[in-house]
């Protein structure tokens, strides 16, 4: 059986299951393009080696290539697809945690001043506006922005965004401030003069009146991104991110919770549902501890120390 065949068998097994299974199949998906259709017994360890170390300094993506890997050949040995593995018996060492970019007030800023009169990859400067300002103001994945429709998005209900099939095939209800909703809203106006508006057409559109997808919004991201001057200096492998703006979300949240004195900790579920988390472990990933956060936490304890009335 060839390489292409056995990764469609069990993309199909595993998607038939009920798992969304994507990350891992683009994984199988590139090894595919890697080694060619080439018959599964005839793959060599040093194959496996060079699709695994890929280029650059080893990062925990390496890891995540193995285990999609393993369970693939676990697969087709079980089914006699395959003789053997070559797969490596250990993975790497894990390289140093990954830490987000936070964006600043200044970075925001900056960003929205790029996008004026300028069309980057097929979008208007409005569309990359509008878009900057969705993921800042409520946190939701570049998936989830790209996938709305027009009648995902509820203006009658004073700012209502109607997010489906998230990464966990929920649906949930993301209410937008006033700000926001008017951003919305008038990108909506402008949407509607030049494009068909029925209730299942993209919100977001190419200047060519096509669903924006997640590709060419990263793609502009990064040409405004280097426009805009926003950069990290730390050495990191990556550059700021559009996947960065939810981290941004839930810090600058819980700041603001902690500047007004509110309960955090038992806010702290109420901002799990709002980002579409299953558990708040997973909201807790994105609480990068910043200077900022640091200053307001440590402000709440020293109250709480002196026997204030704030929340600990």
């Amino acid at each position: 059986m060839t390489l292409s065949q056995t990764v469609t068998v069990y993309v199909a097994y595993k998607q038939s299951l009920g798992m969304r299974f994507a990350t891992e199949a683009r994984t199988l998906k590139s090894f595919c393009r890697a080694l060619g259709d080439v018959d599964m017994d005839k793959i060599e360890s040093y194959q496996l080696h060079t699709y695994l170390a890929g280029s650059g300094p080893v990062t925990s993506f390496w890891n995540r290539k193995l285990s999609a890997l393993r369970g693939f050949y676990r697969f087709a040995l079980a089914r006699g697809y395959t003789a053997s593995s070559p797969l490596p018996t250990a993975g790497s060492e894990e390289p140093p945690a990954f830490v987000p970019y936070i964006y600043s007030r200044n970075d925001i800023k900056r960003l929205i001043e790029a996008t004026v009169g300028r069309e980057r990859c097929n979008l208007s400067s409005l569309t990359c506006r509008t878009l900057l300002l969705l993921l800042y103001g409520t946190g939701l994945r570049i998936s989830e922005a790209v996938r709305l429709d027009l009648a995902d998005v509820d203006f009658d209900s004073g700012g209502i965004l109607r997010v489906r099939e998230s990464k966990f095939y929920k649906t949930r209800l993301v209410p937008t401030g006033p700000d926001l909703t008017r951003v919305l809203a008038n990108y909506a106006i402008e949407r509607n003069k030049r494009r068909p508006n029925s209730p299942d057409a993209p919100f977001f559109l190419t200047q060519r009146g096509q669903r924006l997808s997640r590709a060419g919004a990263e793609t502009a991201f990064r040409q405004l991104r280097e426009c805009a001057q926003v950069r990290r200096n730390d050495h990191a492998r990556y550059q700021p991110r559009l996947h960065d703006f939810r981290h941004s979300f839930a810090v600058t949240r819980l700041v603001s919770w902690y500047r007004e004195g509110a309960d955090v900790q038992r806010l702290l579920p109420q901002l799990a549902t709002y980002l579409g988390h299953v558990h708040i472990a997973a909201t807790q990933h994105y609480l990068t501890m910043t200077p900022e956060l640091l200053r307001e936490a440590s402000l709440r304890f020293e109250r709480y120390a002196l026997g204030g009335n704030s929340h600990a």
